[in-house]
C-alpha cells in the first residue's frame, strides 16, 4: 500500500486507489495510516471521530467504520467482501489487534516517513558542511508536499495535531532548504521566494532574516532594511512585540556593511551566527 498525506489524503494498493468518501470512516482510516504498522488503540480512534462526546453505540459504529476500511481496501485487491480468511486480503492489511486495530502497509511507503528520511540525510548534509547535498535532500523532501497536510479531511483533535507537525515540519525544512542555498550563494534566485514566504508570514522572523540577508548579497541594501522595518512594523502592531536580538543583531550589521554578511564568511541565518562569530 503506499499512502500519501503531505496533501490530499490518498491510498492505492497496487495502484489502485482505496475508495472511501464518508467522512468518519477516513477519519479513522487517516489515523491509522499516520501510524502505519502501529496498534492505534480504540480510545485513540474514538477521540478523533467523537471528541468527548461518543454516542452509546460507539463500539458498534466503530466496527461499522472499520468493515467500510476493509471493504474498500477489498474492493482495491478485487475481492469481495473484506477478505475474510483470504492470506492477503482486507483483514491482513486492517488488523484487528488487542486493544485496537493496525495498518500493515506490507512494505509499502507512506510519503510523510520518506518526508522524514530525507529531511534527516539533508541535515547529516548540513551539519557536516555539505551544503549541495544537504539543499539537494531537503528539496526532494520538500518535493513529497502537495498542499496542507491531510488538506481533504475534515481533521479531529488528533489528526489536527499531527497535520499541524507536518506543517510546522514542512516549514522548517523550507528554511534549511534556503539556508543551504544561501550557503551556496543562490541569492538571486532565492529572492521571489523568499519574499512571497515573508508576504504569507509577516510574523516569521527566520523567513525575513533570510531575505534581507539575500537583498543586502545582490547589492540591495537599502530594500533589506526595508524588510526590517516592514518587520518591525507587524510585530509591534499585532503582538506589541519588538524583532527579536538575532534579527535586531543582522540590521545592525546591514546598516555597517559588515564584512561577516559576505557569502564566504556570513551565516545563513545570520543574527545567531553571526554573535557565534563575533
Amino acid at each position: 500500500m503506499e499512502i500519501s498525506v503531505l496533501g490530499p489524503f490518498r491510498a492505492t494498493l497496487t495502484g489502485v486507489p482505496v475508495r472511501l468518501t464518508a467522512v468518519k470512516p477516513r477519519k479513522v482510516f487517516a489515523l491509522l495510516a499516520l501510524q502505519a504498522g502501529e496498534v492505534v488503540s480504540v480510545a485513540s480512534l474514538v477521540e478523533e471521530v467523537w471528541g468527548e462526546s461518543p454516542p452509546r453505540s460507539v463500539q458498534t459504529t466503530l466496527q461499522t467504520y472499520i468493515l467500510q476500511i476493509r471493504n474498500a481496501i477489498a474492493a482495491a485487491l478485487g475481492q469481495e467482501g473484506a477478505g475474510d480468511g483470504l492470506p492477503h486480503g482486507a483483514k491482513s492489511v486492517l488488523v484487528t489487534e488487542p486493544g485496537g486495530y493496525r495498518l500493515d502497509i506490507h512494505g509499502g511507503l507512506l510519503d510523510a516517513h520518506e518526508f522524514d528520511a530525507l529531511s534527516s540525510a539533508g541535515h547529516r548534509a548540513l551539519d557536516r558542511g555539505d551544503w549541495t547535498d544537504a539543499s539537494s535532500f531537503f528539496g526532494r523532501a520538500l518535493s513529497l508536499w502537495h498542499g496542507r497536510a491531510l488538506a481533504d479531511v475534515q481533521c479531529g483533535p488528533l489528526l489536527e495535531v499531527e497535520a499541524t507537525r507536518l506543517d510546522e515540519s514542512r516549514m522548517s525544512v523550507l528554511q534549511r532548504r534556503i539556508e543551504a542555498d544561501l550557503r551556496l550563494g543562490r541569492h538571486h534566485e532565492l529572492i521571489g521566494e523568499l519574499s512571497g514566504l515573508a508576504a504569507r508570514h509577516p510574523l516569521h522572523e527566520a523567513v525575513h532574516e533570510q531575505l534581507m540577508l539575500a537583498l543586502y548579497r545582490v547589492g540591495r541594501r537599502s530594500d533589506a532594511l526595508a524588510v526590517y522595518r516592514q518587520l518591525r512594523r507587524c510585530l509591534n502592531q499585532s503582538l506589541g512585540l519588538d524583532p527579536s536580538p538575532s534579527v535586531e543583531h543582522l540590521h545592525r550589521a546591514v546598516l555597517d556593511s559588515s564584512p561577516q554578511l559576505d557569502v564566504d564568511t556570513a551565516a545563513t541565518v545570520a543574527g545567531p551566527q553571526l554573535a557565534r562569530a563575533n
